[in-house]
């Protein structure tokens, strides 16, 4: 470093000078006189930064500052009070942290271990929060004078972090059971915002490990109606909805807030035997109502499973939640406008060449879509969703030749393949799912429409079914619809078909198109003129040739011949149509009106 001073400076306090700035600025310093114009300056003194001792040994080790942080995040990690560590293998489930290291660390390949990395399963990148109210019941912290053990709130009961999981990063939350069971306050509920927020930043999946009672009613004031409260949970779910897959596993009795989180995400798994949620715990359900009831009762997995329709898929265990959560994600993209992740493809289990055979011809035979599948798609392939609710449809994620797809099936199992109102809004609420992320869609169309009569109409038949031609007509994924057998009535309109810009409506020999089916068409049209024969013989003889005139009307090769429909395909090459048809129009562009949003979802 040059550095000048003034003609009148001193040989000594020059080199006063170049000294205190050799040492402070650890570099060689030249103190000249005069000003800095290259000739008339003259040296006058010099100094060299002081040598840095270096031991040969680095025998640097933690100080008691750091020992003492180690023990306090040691301690940290514990989690609540023991004795409610000790309940957990009664209720059949993990500590919090042997749950992250099932889902994130060795766990998940062997069980549940230790966990290295100061308490963090070896997937987890970092966790944030891990003082969160420290201050309130922790022994070290100045504010408290005797630690209570039956107060601890280590991290305000909530662990927030990212973490890698089957090789994708992630957002993750899980409570803490053994703090006041999982319940939420100030501190947990500023860890959970900030957590939804940077996930809509940066555009990464969140994964909710939930198992909360809810607000923690005694320290409501600060988070429950505050702009930065428990509230604004459900504005950052709405706005990463469609934004980032959100998946939630239950794993305990989730009352009131705290059940709106699976409820607002894409995907929920219920645990047996350990999962529910409700609006209100059965205490508050018997003080308001009068009712009785158990909380498996009140909101068990089955009850939603199968009347509710708020769990997509119920888990044996913990592990097999995990490998639930696994398998899903594999048909997922990380967020919205991303391709989502092709896998190697397989063969179908099995061969397409007994796909003719499996299609009964009489239109109200009954055979298990499950059974056409296994044909088409690759297999072990097909994943489905709420399987048992609104069952007359199967929503399910496939792969045809290792390309994801969202599968809309009609099941004639299950009342000929009717669309029901519960059937209608799970299969509108699946459409719109696979849409917000690039997932192209699959119809296999054999239906006899919408159901109808009083009761359907009681449980909003016309409503529900509207969401599911809404859902059909603004997807701008590559749709391919299949007329595997009856499209009758509305049906064909809710199941992709022509008028909904499928990028193509296929037909197998056995498809039919028409307002209604045979019988219904020849009792509207032909009742009473066949009441006037009086011969039985002569009238079964009019009705089947009634039958048959009207089938050959609505046959497929009609309306092939029509081309309202693109193509009639030989059965055996059905997966093998599907795969070039999704191949060449994977890249296809769709738009909808330019406008806000619409009204009916």
């Amino acid at each position: 470093m040059r550095v000048h001073v003034g003609a009148a400076a001193t040989d000594e306090e020059a080199a006063a000078i170049a000294e205190a700035m050799a040492e402070h600025f650890g570099v060689a310093v030249d103190v000249y006189a005069g000003d800095d114009d290259g000739t008339a300056a003259e040296l006058l003194a010099s100094a060299e930064p002081p040598a840095v001792e270096h031991p040969l040994d680095d025998d640097l080790g933690p100080t008691d500052r750091e020992r003492a942080l180690r023990a306090e995040i040691d301690d940290i990690l514990q989690g609540g009070p023991e004795k409610y560590r000790e309940r957990l293998p009664d209720r059949g489930k993990l500590f919090v942290r042997d749950r992250l290291d099932l889902w994130f660390g060795d766990g998940g390949a062997g069980g549940p271990g230790d966990a290295d990395r100061e308490g963090a399963a070896d997937g987890v990148r970092f966790e944030d929060g891990r003082f969160a109210n420290f201050d309130s019941w922790h022994p070290n912290s100045p504010d408290v004078d005797e630690a209570d053990p039956g107060n601890r709130l280590p991290a305000d009961g909530l662990v927030t972090g990212a973490a890698e999981f089957e090789g994708r990063d992630l957002h993750f939350m899980a409570n803490d059971f053994t703090v006041k069971a999982g319940s939420m306050a100030g501190r947990g509920v500023e860890k959970f915002l900030r957590m939804q927020q940077r996930a809509l930043k940066n555009g990464k999946p969140v994964l909710y490990l939930m198992d909360s009672s809810g607000g923690r009613i005694d320290q409501q004031t600060g988070f429950f109606a505050n702009r930065e409260g428990i509230g604004k949970y459900y504005y950052n779910h709405s706005m990463l909805s469609g934004r980032v897959p959100q998946i939630c596993v239950l794993y305990g009795p989730c009352i009131a807030g705290a059940a709106y989180t699976p409820v607002f995400a894409d995907f929920t798994v219920m645990v047996e035997g350990m999962s529910a949620m409700a609006i209100a715990s059965p205490r508050m359900v018997k003080m308001v109502t009068g009712e009785e009831i158990e909380m498996d009762e009140l909101g068990g997995p089955d009850v939603h499973a199968k009347h509710s329709g708020s769990a997509d898929l119920v888990a044996e265990d913990e592990r097999h939640a995990r490998e639930l959560v696994a398998d899903l994600m594999s048909y997922l993209p990380d967020r919205a406008g991303e391709t989502p992740p092709r896998s190697d493809p397989t063969p179908p289990t099995y061969s397409p060449d007994g796909v003719d055979e499996l299609i009964p011809a009489a239109p109200n035979r009954p055979y298990d879509v499950h059974d056409l599948l296994d044909r088409v798609a690759d297999a072990e392939s097909v994943l489905e969703l709420k399987p048992d609710y609104g069952t007359e449809i199967v929503t399910a994620f496939a792969r045809i030749d290792g390309r994801p797809v969202g599968v809309v099936a009609n099941q004639p199992t299950e009342r000929s393949g009717a669309i029901f109102p519960d059937a209608a809004e799970k299969a509108a609420e699946f459409i719109w799912t696979c849409d917000a992320y690039e997932i192209p869609l699959l119809y296999l169309c054999d239906t006899p429409g919408f159901m109808a009569g009083s009761q359907v109409e009681r449980d909003a038949i016309l409503e529900k079914g509207k969401k599911f031609i809404y859902a059909t007509s603004s997807a701008t994924v590559p749709k391919q619809t299949v007329v595997v057998r009856k499209a009758y009535g509305a049906g064909i309109y809710a199941m992709g078909g022509p008028a909904y810009e499928p990028e193509s409506v296929i037909g197998l020999p056995s498809g039919e198109i028409g307002i209604m089916g045979p019988e219904a068409a020849i009792n509207a049209v032909y009742a009473n003129e066949l009441a006037e024969i009086d011969d039985e013989d002569e009238r079964r003889a009019t009705e089947d040739e009634l039958r048959e005139e009207y089938r050959r009307d609505i046959d497929v090769h009609r309306m092939a011949s029509e081309v309202v429909i693109d193509e009639i395909v030989a059965p055996s090459r059905l997966r093998e149509e599907l795969v070039g048809r999704f191949d060449f129009y994977a890249d296809i562009e769709k738009s909808v009106p330019d406008k806000k949003h619409g009204t009916i979802l």
